[in-house]
């Protein structure tokens, strides 16, 4: 286990390969053990690094407030630290939308951007994740702690085409990581996020890739992503839905490699 100290926190990361730096960023109620086979395919080409955010995972949690500015700093903070200049930024559901901000704030820091199923505006996102945003609702789930793990046992499926059950244990360990302020805050956050007045400023080479069956965020959010920029590439994964790294891990690292190796910039849907 790594961390650095930031004036602002501990942020725990992973680190992984040799070569380019890369970072990669976990969405909500998730932690840098999303990435672990990512990083080992990525391994041969790129030093990755998988942060936790501040909340979650092995992050710091004795902060008032998460949320995607503070996601932002976070990352910038570390790239401080670390010395990375510049680096590709790899970003699933929040993380994406975390990615997306730091590329319009900090342009210098983001070589590229890789956004997985990730929103735009906040309205793309399931109305059930938006309940979660409020307080009552978020204090509700939280001291109901069985119920929510029975309620992410039946829907699980409906979350993840390929290999549910293992997900389904990542991501019930990660939730026991996870602090109600952030649970509620982050969530939150993210759902009153709107970037689509900025978008046409993104200077980063972008790729953006949805399941086709994402029922988390709306896969409407990369034709957003394609109308607003001309060097960002849609891809819909057919038999994915919000875990496309899951659900079809050879295609999605294919088009990760591809992405990161070349200049290769066309709109693509199958």
């Amino acid at each position: 286990m790594s961390s650095i100290v930031t004036s602002e926190g501990l942020v725990h990361y992973e680190a992984y390969g040799r070569g380019k730096p890369i970072i990669l960023l976990h969405g909500w109620l998730e932690s840098w053990r999303l990435w672990r086979e990512t990083m080992e395919i990525l391994a041969w080409q790129y030093r990755s690094y998988a942060l936790d955010f501040w909340g979650f995972g092995e992050s710091g949690k004795a902060r008032d407030s998460f949320t995607v500015p503070d996601f932002v700093a976070l990352v910038d903070q570390f790239m401080e630290v670390m010395g990375i200049q510049q680096a590709p930024i790899i970003g699933h559901s929040m993380g994406g939308t975390v990615g997306l901000s730091l590329a319009l704030d900090k342009p210098s820091r983001v070589e590229k951007l890789v956004m997985v199923g990730s929103s735009v505006a906040g309205s793309s996102l399931n109305f059930v994740l938006r309940l979660a945003g409020h307080r009552p609702i978020a204090f509700l789930a939280w001291h109901s702690p069985l119920l929510v793990r029975l309620g992410i046992r039946l829907f699980a499926p409906k979350l993840v085409q390929n290999g549910w059950r293992r997900w389904y244990e990542v991501i019930t360990h990660d939730l026991s990581q996870t602090t109600l302020e952030a649970f509620l805050q982050s969530i939150s956050s993210l759902a009153r996020t709107d970037l689509r007045s900025k978008v046409v400023d993104l200077k980063a080479p972008t790729l953006v890739i949805f399941g086709k069956g994402d029922n988390i965020v709306s896969p409407a959010q990369a034709r957003i992503m394609g109308d607003s920029a001309d060097h960002v590439r849609s891809v819909i994964m057919d038999g994915s839905k919000h875990f496309p790294m899951l659900d079809e891990p050879q295609w999605f690292n294919e088009l990760l490699l591809d992405f990161l190796s070349t200049d290769h910039l066309a709109t693509e849907g199958r």
